[in-house]
């Protein structure tokens, strides 16, 4: 691509040349050799078919043309030289852009593939922390709920001995109240 490009900007340096030389056969080769240029560049062989025909029939038409027609012939086989060597310059930058556009949306379609592979994986790690932090409160719900029923279970036996204790109590009184009674029977029944 490089090489084609330099020829045909050596070519195209050398067109004032064209001008300077005094031999017609010579400005005609140079010229098809330009326009071949174009033709052997893969980049631009299929490109600007319209212009490259024209510029074929310009030399054609020098060729053909009479001494004192072969000025004007020679400028318009230039003209129609160069604008086929601009017309395939132009296609062949208008299939790069083409190209860099596909590379382009390729791109950003792979960098949306991607972004949306990152989402996912922080909305698998979100979840995951979420369901980690879920399973760990209702753990600590569960221990709460744990610790609330022995807790109460120790107040009920708490409760229990509490008023089991109160109930000996009560009774060792009552049999302490009813000893002192008899006592008191007794020393009344052994007095005199």
């Amino acid at each position: 691509m490089r090489l084609s490009t330099s020829l045909l900007l050596l070519m195209f340096l050398a067109t004032p040349a064209v001008h300077a030389q005094a031999d017609p056969a010579g400005e005609v080769a140079l010229l098809q050799q330009r326009l071949q240029a174009i033709d052997a560049d893969p980049e631009t062989a299929g490109a600007a078919a319209y212009e490259r025909l024209q510029a074929r029939q310009a030399l054609t038409a020098l060729a053909g043309a009479r001494s004192s027609q072969r000025a004007s012939a020679l400028q318009i086989a230039q003209w129609r030289v160069e604008t086929a060597e601009l017309a395939a310059r132009t296609e062949r930058g208008r299939r790069e852009l083409v190209e860099l556009e596909r590379q382009r949306s390729q791109l950003l379609v792979e960098a949306s593939r991607q972004d949306a592979v990152r989402a996912r994986r922080e909305a698998e790690r979100l979840r995951i922390q979420a369901q980690i932090q879920a399973e760990e409160a209702a753990r600590l719900r569960l221990a709460a709920e744990e610790a609330g029923a022995a807790r109460e279970q120790a107040e009920t036996v708490l409760q229990g001995v509490a008023s089991g204790e109160a109930a000996k109590l009560r009774a060792a009184r009552q049999r302490e109240a009813e000893l002192k009674r008899r006592e008191a029977e007794l020393l009344r029944s052994l007095e005199p």
